[in-house]
């Protein structure tokens, strides 16, 4: 089977989760041919992507008919040997059986999966391993049903020349007036709709906890730039400097520019796994909540350079979601040995 269609048509973070898995499948068959379906808004870091050939745009569930029945002839046009959905719903399983692919691998939940002929039980609501290890065994499997050697893909899963970074982080310092000769900390205090995050008075108090002089970054994604902009008013009253950047070229630029952070700072978002799969040293903040726990949405650093924080367990749903029950002196105390490596 050499004509594979991978389907991961949500938020960034979920789709960033599944780079592992687009790099397992191509190098260990790499005469295979990957198209990503993916939604409008993720295509750039699509494209981006070494290990896919070809981008399909989803149009979504809520498109006309006659909309959704032209994605479904682009499907069945491009003669796809196999499917693997990644991610598993209703829509997405009519897709690919629809589309008439002979070969519909996904996880076996809900009633989707009388659509696919080849169903891997996961248990995802269990929580019980990384979003991105739930993605490999789907792969894995595939690979065996084929008789292939598995080649376990490494970080980073994202890379930029270093002319690249040099011209980035130049232009950075001079749109921002950034010292390139300090370290960069960068911070997303916006949250896309997805997991809860701290409170702009928690970033803040984390920010001037850190022992070292560094330059503050704000990222703000569209729609987070007032939130942004309130933080910076908040350190800017207790005499710390930030600045604000919340104007790119589009989500490569913008990944770009996460390639020059010497650490990347923020909730459970978007920005949090691109920054990961560029191996960025990462610190996360989680929910408790068994569906959001750092265990369940970890990033794809490498070993030793991401550090998680959450809740103290509680039985209350409404507890665990409390990011305000954080304790920040702890989050500092923790965090500034381990960043001390990446800010000297």
């Amino acid at each position: 089977m050499k004509n594979i269609l991978v389907v991961r048509n949500d938020k960034i973070g979920d789709f960033m989760l599944a780079w592992p898995s687009f790099a397992m499948l191509k190098t260990s068959m790499p005469d295979c041919r990957i198209t990503a379906l993916v939604p409008s808004y993720t295509v750039a870091l699509a494209k981006a992507c070494p290990w896919i050939d070809e981008v399909v745009i989803d149009t979504g569930e809520h498109a006309d008919k006659r909309t959704q029945s032209k994605l479904i002839n682009t499907l069945k046009g491009a003669k796809f040997d196999a499917s693997i959905n990644l991610f598993s719903t209703t829509y997405n399983a009519l897709l690919v059986w629809k589309a008439k692919v002979p070969y519909r691998l996904a996880p076996a939940t809900k009633l989707a999966q009388i659509f696919y002929n080849k169903r891997i039980k996961q248990k995802r609501s269990q929580s019980a391993k990384p979003e991105f290890e739930y993605n490999l065994d789907l792969i894995r499997a595939f690979l065996n049903d084929q008789g292939v050697d598995i080649i376990e893909p490494r970080a980073p899963y994202f890379s930029f020349s270093l002319d690249a970074l040099a011209k980035q982080k130049e232009k950075l310092s001079s749109t921002l007036e950034l010292n390139k000769a300090k370290p960069w900390v960068y911070v997303h205090a916006g949250s896309g709709g997805s997991a809860n995050n701290l409170t702009l008075e928690q970033y803040a108090e984390l920010l001037r906890g850190i022992d070292a002089s560094v330059e503050v970054i704000l990222t703000a994604g569209p729609g987070e730039e007032e939130k942004a902009k309130e933080l910076q008013q908040i350190l800017g009253s207790a005499g710390t400097r930030s600045v604000v950047y919340d104007n790119n070229d589009g989500l490569v630029d913008f990944s770009c520019s996460l390639a020059c952070a010497n650490v990347f700072i923020a909730g459970s978002t978007g920005p949090l796994h691109i920054a990961a799969a560029l191996d960025v040293p990462t610190v996360g903040f989680f929910p408790a909540k068994r569906s959001a726990t750092p265990l369940r949405w970890k990033p794809l650093n490498s070993k030793g350079r991401h550090i998680a924080f959450c809740p103290p367990q509680a039985e209350d749903k409404a507890s665990q979601d409390n990011m305000a029950r954080i304790d920040m002196d702890k989050v500092v105390s923790e965090l500034n040995p381990w960043a001390a490596q990446y800010l000297s």
